[in-house]
C-alpha cells in the first residue's frame, strides 16, 4: 500500500480521537499539557496496538466480532457521552470530583476510539500488506490530533464553563450514533 493512501487512512482513523479529545479536553482537571499528552499516548497507542492485533488475528477474527464491535463502541461511547451531560448539567455545588483520566476511563474511550483501527489491520492482512509502518503512522497521527483536541478542548471549556461538557457529552454520544448508521443500523 502507498504512503499516501496510508496517511489517509490514519487521518480518518485518528478524526475520532480528535473529537474525543476535544470532549475530554473541556472537562479536564489536569494542566493542559499533561491532559493533552496522556489522552494522546492512550489514544495513539491503542490505535498502534489495535491495529497491529487486527494484521495479527487476520480472519479469524473478522467473524468473531464483526457482528457487535460497533455496538461495543457505541454502548462505551453513550455512557461516557451521557455522563459527562450530567455533569455539564449539575450544579457546581453538587457535583462529584469526576475523574475522565482514571485509567478505566482511559481504556474504555481507547477501546471505543480504536476499533476501526482494529478492522483496519484486518484488511491489512487480507491485503498483504506489511504492518509496522502503517501502524507506526497510524499511531503517531492519532497521537498528534489527539493532542491538538485536548489542547482545543480545554481553550473551550475555559471560555465556556462547565456548560461546554454537555457539549463534549453530544460529541461522544453523536460519534457513537455515527458508528451504529455506518454499519446499517438505522
Amino acid at each position: 500500500m502507498d504512503l499516501v493512501s496510508v496517511v489517509l487512512i490514519a487521518i480518518g482513523l485518528a478524526l475520532d480521537c480528535f473529537a474525543v479529545s476535544i470532549a475530554v479536553g473541556t472537562s479536564s482537571d489536569l494542566p493542559r499539557l499533561t491532559a493533552a499528552g496522556v489522552i494522546a499516548l492512550f489514544f495513539g497507542g491503542f490505535q498502534i496496538g489495535m491495529n497491529l492485533i487486527g494484521w495479527g488475528a487476520g480472519t479469524w477474527l473478522v467473524g468473531l466480532i464483526a457482528g457487535f464491535d460497533h455496538w461495543v463502541a457505541f454502548l462505551l461511547l453513550l455512557v461516557i457521552g451521557a455522563k459527562m451531560i450530567l455533569e455539564g448539567i449539575q450544579e457546581v455545588e453538587e457535583r462529584e470530583d469526576v475523574q475522565y483520566f482514571q485509567i478505566s476511563t482511559l481504556v474504555l474511550l481507547s477501546l471505543a476510539t480504536s476499533m476501526d483501527s482494529l478492522g483496519v489491520g484486518l484488511s491489512f492482512a487480507l491485503l498483504s500488506t506489511t504492518i509496522l509502518v502503517p501502524a507506526l503512522i497510524i499511531g503517531v497521527t492519532a497521537f498528534l490530533l489527539s493532542f491538538m483536541g485536548v489542547i482545543l478542548g480545554t481553550r473551550l471549556g475555559e471560555f465556556f464553563g462547565q456548560r461546554i461538557e454537555i457539549v463534549g457529552g453530544v460529541i461522544l454520544i453523536g460519534i457513537g450514533i455515527r458508528i451504529l448508521l455506518q454499519h446499517g443500523i438505522p
